[in-house]
């Protein structure tokens, strides 16, 4: 996976039993004066076997997205991940999502934070390797109540 875990925190299992940090649930602090918070979308998963949630992720002035998955398709995936932010600014990654039925992470790198924090989004994108096949899900950070806005 080419995006890298910044501040070790991993859900034992995302998704389906509720295990990945969410905004309710916050995430673990990183040391004196530096907590993390995350905004994160609803928990998904696709028939195919890939189970996603979204979020986007602050911590003192940086801001970056991340995606938590399990991928029981049986077979490796690429994830792509953007951050959308103010001024048409957008952050993307592909990481490499291997075949094993394990939990994992994709983070962007993180970035400064511009404007309002509320005006980032998060979306990531799985599909077979190399884009041999079709989308089979796409996960992002927006949560159900802000859905209908």
């Amino acid at each position: 996976m080419s995006g890298s875990v910044q501040d070790g925190a991993r859900p034992s299992r995302p998704s389906v039993d509720g295990k990945a940090p969410s905004v309710e649930a916050g995430l673990p602090a990183l040391g004196p004066g530096l907590s993390t918070a995350a905004r994160c979308g609803p928990e998904l998963s696709s028939p195919d076997g890939i189970e996603a949630q979204t979020c986007v992720v602050t911590q003192a002035a940086d801001i970056w997205a991340r995606t938590y998955y399990r991928n029981a398709t049986g077979g490796a995936l690429d994830a792509v991940l953007s951050l959308m932010g103010p001024g048409a600014r957008t952050v993307r990654i592909t990481c490499a999502v291997g075949a094993e039925d394990e939990p994992g992470t994709c983070e962007t790198p993180r970035e400064p934070a511009r404007g309002d924090l509320a005006a980032y989004t998060a979306v990531a994108e799985f599909a077979r390797r190399a884009g041999q096949g079709p989308l089979l899900l796409r996960s992002g950070s927006n949560s159900p109540t802000q859905a209908g806005s």
